[in-house]
């Protein structure tokens, strides 16, 4: 029983198409396309043939592609127009959080919740809640609660350019009472944990705690 052929030749108006199998071992492949042309030979003879190479998901350099022109050019009619492979999918594996802008007051009563990164542009009054399940970070004051990595990421970050909550909540740690978090100090904090445990710095030293804040995908 003859294998499984790993070369189909489609007749176009522009000419023929070869649609190279893309699974099989290359070495392979180049021989089996030789041998058809020679089997065929007597059907490649007379005027210039456009010729159009289809590898599918099969990525090449130059010289292996250089490696199929000169099987080709054994038959002189032949005239390949192009070496064509299908779009590298795109790997979505390693695409983080998608953030989230939204300008607005948080007012009592109101909670904002989303999935991924939140930046607030804006206060969250005190009965205001901003929830996600990545990092919070507020320009503006934070007077009310904000939980971030909600999903249960210990890894997230709640900053504000006024830190004054009634409740600070990453994952499932939840702040230290809310006069320790009361700061009269001028430059933005945040908070983040250490140890299991709740603390918080200046934001310019967030670099030192992750070097890869801000760097979301889609910003």
């Amino acid at each position: 029983m003859a294998g499984k052929s790993h070369i189909t030749i489609k007749g176009t108006k522009d000419g023929l198409v070869f649609l190279l199998d893309d699974d099989c071992e290359f070495d392979a492949l180049l021989s089996e396309l030789g041998t058809k042309l020679d089997k065929h030979a007597q059907q490649f003879t007379g005027p210039i043939i456009h010729v159009f190479i289809k590898l599918g998901n099969r990525q090449l350099d130059e010289d292996d592609q250089e490696r199929i022109r000169a099987v080709l050019r054994k038959q002189g009619n032949l005239l390949i127009q192009s070496i064509e492979s299908n779009p590298p999918e795109q790997d979505t594996s390693e695409t983080g959080p998608s953030l989230h802008t939204v300008a607005a007051i948080v007012r009592s009563g109101q909670t904002l919740e989303y999935d991924g990164h939140l930046l607030l542009l804006g206060d969250v009054n005190p009965g205001g809640v901003v929830r996600c399940t990545g990092d919070v970070y507020i320009i503006g004051a934070l007077r009310g609660m904000a939980h971030a990595g909600s999903a249960g990421n210990e890894d997230a970050i709640i900053a504000a350019s006024s830190m004054t909550p009634t409740q600070l909540r990453i994952a499932d740690v939840i702040s230290r009472p809310p006069d320790e978090w009361t700061s009269a100090e001028p430059w933005m904090e945040y908070a983040f944990l250490k140890d299991g445990k709740m603390a918080i710095d200046k934001l310019a030293s967030l670099s030192r705690h992750r070097k890869d804040v801000m760097q979301f995908k889609g910003v």
